[in-house]
């Protein structure tokens, strides 16, 4: 038996896509579009970029095929691809500022808050469910950056905005500081008109900040050198030679969306679960390197912060530690991990005080 919604002559699906996009707003969303399913040229790029190994210890970029770049495959009856996406930066966290200070502990300003996922996974959730009432049953799926969909790419189809040089969605009304999240539904939507062209023209001032050169160059990132990489997916040492480069930051890296043009146009978000707990925006590396494993978890319970792990975590902050000056309180913190039970946390233990001149056996 057919489902309800194949009955939808052209207007209807024309005013089921308006509604949508009237809801996404409505739930938090500042932005929706359709696409259809046919990626295009973005499936042999992400080929070439995997060929080439950019991914690092990230298999699962490579372990769904064809998949990843075929929505239709990773969801059989899939039809179109509603793309949304919702600003998350928390107004002035004195980026800068906090890069500028050494001692302090700077933190990518997607993970100041709550985590992402469960809050946009919901809103895609509601989302759907309010296109159920108005049409019946019908088949989707929802995705936060949680399965093999070439999320960038489907937006950039869906009129969203484009990849600019640093890999990352651009739009010109809202920079690129905002989260993605997708419904698969096989419902014949209108599709939007894909993005046309690039905006970037001639700057690479985000090619040319990147602290460890990551870009092999406009579009492509070799995510092996990529802070956010490092300090992340990366789960044994950080390499010798990028150690000194990363600075003090310890969970992933915002340097290239700092000096991007477009980002003046940032709005700050509505969303006050995306807004900085436990002052994590403004926190000395020294007092974070004292949380023990239940502070840890305590305070990165419901934050993206968790994925790096507490012994990634005191990896992370040694690492900074060691490129920070050498104060009483920062020796001290490093002294007390210098027999921490982790065999990789006493490695970058090691690292940092050597750089501040302190023999290890």
């Amino acid at each position: 038996m057919p489902a309800p919604h194949a009955a939808l002559d052209a207007p209807a699906l024309a005013d089921l896509a308006r509604d949508i996009r009237d809801w996404a707003g409505e739930l938090g969303f500042q932005q929706a579009g359709i696409s259809n399913v046919d990626l295009g040229e973005h499936a042999a790029h992400l080929d070439n970029w995997l060929a080439a190994g950019y991914q690092g210890e990230m298999d699962y970029m490579a372990a769904h095929g064809p998949r990843r770049s075929h929505p239709a495959r990773l969801v059989p009856g899939t039809l179109r691809v509603i793309s949304l996406r919702m600003d998350y930066l928390p107004g002035d966290t004195r980026m800068a500022q906090v890069l500028a200070q050494p001692g302090k502990a700077y933190l990518s300003r997607y993970a100041l808050g709550r985590d992402y996922h469960k809050l946009i996974r919901k809103r895609l959730q509601q989302l759907a469910e309010r296109i159920q009432q108005r049409i019946g049953p019908f088949g989707y799926r929802a995705f936060v950056d949680s399965a093999p969909v070439l999320e960038k790419a489907v937006a950039e189809q869906a009129g969203l905005g484009w990849i600019g040089k640093n890999t990352l969605l651009l739009n010109r009304q809202a920079g690129s500081w905002f989260f993605l999240g997708e419904l698969f539904v096989d419902v014949p939507l209108p599709v939007d008109a894909p993005h046309a062209g690039e905006h970037c023209g001639s700057c690479r001032a985000c090619l040319d900040i990147c602290p460890t050169g990551a870009f092999v160059g406009p579009y492509v990132l070799d995510a092996r050198r990529c802070i956010s990489y490092l300090t992340i997916e990366l789960k044994g040492a950080i390499p010798l030679e990028l150690r000194p480069l990363i600075g003090n930051r310890v969970f992933g890296c915002d340097d290239c969306q700092l000096v991007c043009p477009w980002n003046r146009f940032a709005k700050p978000t509505r969303q006050t679960d995306f807004l900085p707990r436990h002052a994590l925006d403004n926190s000395e590396l020294a007092t974070l390197f004292r949380w023990t494993e239940a502070e840890f978890l305590s305070r990165t319970e419901g934050s993206p912060i968790r994925r790096t792990g507490y012994q990634g975590w005191l990896r992370n902050l040694a690492v900074g530690l060691g490129n920070a000056p050498g104060t009483i309180a920062v020796i001290e913190a490093l002294e007390l991990r210098r027999d921490d039970p982790s065999p990789m946390v006493r490695e970058h233990v090691a690292w940092a005080l050597q750089r501040h001149g302190r023999a290890t056996s």
